[in-house]
């Protein structure tokens, strides 16, 4: 579980990010340790690269949820657009460490879902949020 990002400047704020949400299943549920050692290696592997901030994997228990998207949950954040597109670009270099750690995980899944949401209110709807309240 990831806790939210601080501001360095000011460690009591909480910095507004952006969300993205990964929903799938494995091709073979017995591989489920091996996903979640894949996964941290990638993910981990791109924090060292400062584009991506926190991140978790979760995974529906009991059979509750939607079907449509997955038994598996990732959640990556990202302080800025930017810091997501390193990311992607780190993805789809398709060569050395990054493509190996990749493949890794995208190898195991399958009905992959994706979408991308940001913290609310932010800057653009809110002025308090602008001033970190």
């Amino acid at each position: 579980m990831y806790e939210h990002a601080t501001s360095a400047a000011r460690p009591h704020e909480t910095r507004r990010v952006n969300h993205y949400h990964i929903w799938c299943d494995l091709k073979d549920s017995r591989d489920d340790l091996r996903f979640a050692a894949a996964v941290r290696e990638w993910l981990d592997h791109l924090k060292t690269t400062g584009a991506l901030a926190a991140w978790s994997l979760t995974r529906r228990k009991l059979g509750f949820g939607l079907p449509e998207i997955g038994e598996f949950h990732v959640v990556c954040r990202f302080a800025t657009l930017a810091d997501l597109d390193a990311s992607f670009g780190e993805a789809a270099r398709r060569e050395g460490r990054p493509e190996a750690l990749h493949a890794k995980v995208y190898a195991l899944v399958t009905h992959f879902r994706a979408a991308l949401y940001r913290d609310f209110p932010d800057a653009e709807r809110a002025p308090e949020a602008r001033h970190g309240a």
